[in-house]
């Protein structure tokens, strides 16, 4: 008895990081005060005259250019709202895959029924005019309000990290040094009560705010132009269109390298509830100022080239998830796995035998159709296109790293089956 009691105790010992990511704590320094400078930097070099790389407009030294009393209600009022409707008792529960004690957590699935009940709040507030300009007029307020949220939310994901159990942490965020753990996430799966922080943190507040900034664009274009052009309104569809998938399949979440091995710190929440709504925005608000004609056949090819990644990113995803929980599901019995030593089974056949991200591919694609409305007079726009392909390389190799400590010479077979990563036949 004694024995396993000790043996239960060594199981619950998270091991100490002694592999970092980022370039270590001197990159964690970098990213949490850079990240902020970047969002920064965005919104001051796309303005209305010009946004161009290297011309910033006049940056404002007052503290009022920044903080203001309605945007920082509008922001605080934001998170209780999306937490309320998480709470709420609507919605089917699933369970997450196991942790590594054998614990499978239980999650609520409701973000779409959220989306909804926050499309409908938000076109009765710009009927009620006001929020006809209010997203745009505000934007740089929103985000600072948005910024100091999501770094109080990290001081206190760091304190709940250190008074919770040792069990609780995070292998990748278990450091001891303060800036490395404090951005990477100390904690795997905080929780208040059954409120799931990174769970519901991953896609309501910061995806469904992204599209409702979108649409404070286009209601601000209608307001002062009369008629939105057919740029701002692909990007506003397309953008949408991604975000209602995501929360259509919200359950697929769960297998994602973010909620089963990231812990949830300033990496994370800052990446979700500011960067996501404030850079993946900036297409829609360098429309406002700079529209864009566009031809019937442009138009065409922008949509083809959307379809076409959707197509791959939702089939890829789909079939991932499936194997996942069940690789003896009829559905995948036509595709191809190989055995690994460690119980695991491989796709090596069907969307995953073309490259190991064939989602990470569609999902580039996708981001092109977006930034392609735009034009090419200036590469701001083309930020995101740009910035997520290099976040999905580096994603690739920190997942392939990961694979290649878990299955070992099973890993090894797979890429030389499946050989390129994200590209076909380029990487």
């Amino acid at each position: 008895m004694k024995r396993a009691r000790e043996m239960k105790a060594k199981s619950a010992v998270v091991a100490k990081t002694t592999e970092y990511e980022f370039m270590g704590p001197v990159g964690a320094v970098l990213m949490v005060f850079g990240l902020p400078v970047t969002v920064y930097y965005l919104y001051f070099a796309c303005q209305p005259r010009s946004c161009t790389v290297l011309n910033l407009a006049v940056i404002p030294t007052d503290v009022t250019s920044y903080i203001d009393k309605d945007a920082t209600l509008v922001v605080l009022g934001w998170f209780v709202f999306q937490s309320a409707l998480y709470m709420l008792p609507v919605g089917r529960q699933a369970q997450g895959l196991p942790l590594k004690s054998g614990k499978r957590l239980t999650y609520r699935i409701n973000a779409f029924f959220a989306m909804i009940v926050s499309f409908i709040t938000f076109g009765f507030a710009v009927y009620y005019k006001y929020m006809s300009t209010f997203l745009y007029d505000k934007y740089l307020h929103l985000a600072t309000a948005a910024m100091i949220f999501a770094l109080m939310l990290s001081v206190f994901l760091y304190i709940k990290a250190k008074l919770g159990p040792q069990s609780a942490l995070c292998d990748r965020g278990n450091s001891g040094y303060f800036f490395y753990d404090f951005f990477m996430g100390h904690e795997l799966n905080p929780r208040i009560g059954s409120f799931d922080l990174k769970f519901f943190c991953e896609l309501r507040p910061g995806l469904i705010g992204w599209v409702l900034l979108n649409f404070g664009m286009v209601a601000k274009v209608c307001i002062t132009e009369g008629k939105p052009s057919a740029g701002i309104i692909l990007v506003s569809v397309f953008q949408a269109w991604y975000v209602i998938d995501g929360l259509w399949h919200e359950e697929c979440i769960l297998t994602t390298m973010d909620i089963v091995h990231d812990g949830f710190g300033f990496m994370l929440a800052f990446g979700d509830l500011v960067w996501v709504p404030f850079t993946y925005s900036l297409q829609t608000r360098y429309l406002v100022d700079h529209p864009l004609d566009l031809s019937y056949i442009s138009i065409a090819a922008i949509i083809a080239i959307k379809l076409a990644g959707y197509a791959i990113f939702r089939g890829s995803n789909s079939q991932k998830d499936c194997f996942r929980r069940n690789p003896h599901d009829p559905k995948l019995q036509h595709l191809k796995s190989i055995s690994t030593d460690s119980g695991s089974r491989l796709l090596i056949s069907g969307w995953w035998g073309m490259v190991r991200h064939p989602n990470y591919f569609g999902d580039i694609l996708m981001s092109i159709a977006w930034s392609l409305p735009c034009g090419f007079s200036s590469v701001l726009p083309w930020f995101y296109p740009i910035y997520f392909t290099i976040l999905l390389i580096h994603r690739e190799q920190r997942d392939s790293h990961q694979c290649q400590k878990k299955y070992g010479k099973d890993w090894t077979r797979y890429c030389q089956i499946v050989k390129y990563r994200i590209f076909p036949y380029i990487y």
